[in-house]
């Protein structure tokens, strides 16, 4: 029995034996053979010594193209040439780039660009999806999400563990944050105990007046008084607040 086909292609069990060889030079035999298996394939990629060579030849060969496993492991192999994984990710699937998103091994750069792309493709996916990225993805991914048009997945997105209060506050300071945005943050327990977002809160316009002098009784006299010494208020509370804080030094000197 003969280790080639007629065609001069490798038997499986020859490829098998290439994989499991110690030596670069096999691994990229079997990389470079078009008969590779998914299997074969992703037991390759599964060594983190792989060189460049050897992962431009698995890009190539056609099981790239047909298997999804060996796609996103090529894609999310920490050696894999950028340019190769650019154009690899562009290929991933919604939650298939979101899982790349979150691998800690993807260099800094490329996770920048996938959260940028799953965003942009955010856009574009049933509500259900929406709500379920939400829930799962990365900060950056998940913040754009906070300005979604439905309540129901800024509600998951404020309940992600990975959502920070740096993206929060950004969130806040778009005029673009929607209505429902601003009252789930308020009503939320966990986020409304925040400082730095109650002062988020109260320098957005779209806080209701009721929730917001509340949220202004809340907060230490100096940083309020500091808030509307420079301005920096919606002009309705604004005026609102002037006011009160100057009968309030009115009472005082008046003891």
């Amino acid at each position: 029995m003969t280790d080639e086909t007629s065609a001069g292609e490798l038997t499986p069990s020859a490829l098998q034996q290439l994989v499991e060889s110690s030596a670069p030079e096999d691994w990229l035999s079997a990389a470079s053979d078009p008969t590779l298996s998914e299997g074969l394939a992703l037991r390759l990629l599964h060594r983190p010594e792989l060189t460049t060579e050897i992962l431009q030849a698995l890009a190539r060969n056609p099981i790239s193209a047909s298997s999804r496993k060996v796609l996103n492991a090529l894609a999310r192999h920490a050696k894999t040439p950028r340019r190769i994984t650019l154009r690899l990710i562009q290929r991933l699937w919604t939650f298939e780039l979101m899982q790349f998103v979150l691998t800690l091994t993807v260099a800094a750069d490329l996770r920048m660009h996938a959260e940028k792309l799953l965003v942009t493709r955010s856009a574009a996916i049933s509500l259900g999806e929406r709500i379920s990225l939400a829930r799962r993805a990365s900060a950056g991914v998940v913040g754009a999400l906070l300005l979604d048009s439905d309540a129901r997945v800024v509600a998951a997105a404020l309940n992600n563990s990975r959502l920070t209060e740096a993206a929060i506050m950004k969130a806040l300071s778009r005029e673009s944050a929607p209505q429902h945005l601003v009252l789930a943050i308020i009503q939320h327990e966990k986020w409304r105990a925040r400082q730095d977002v109650r002062i988020a809160l109260l320098r957005n316009p779209k806080t209701p007046l009721a929730r917001a002098l509340q949220i202004a009784e809340s907060l230490p006299g100096p940083i309020l008084d500091e808030m509307v010494a420079c301005g920096a208020l919606p002009a309705h509370l604004q005026q609102y607040l002037r006011k009160a804080l100057k009968e309030q030094r009115r009472g005082r000197c008046g003891r």
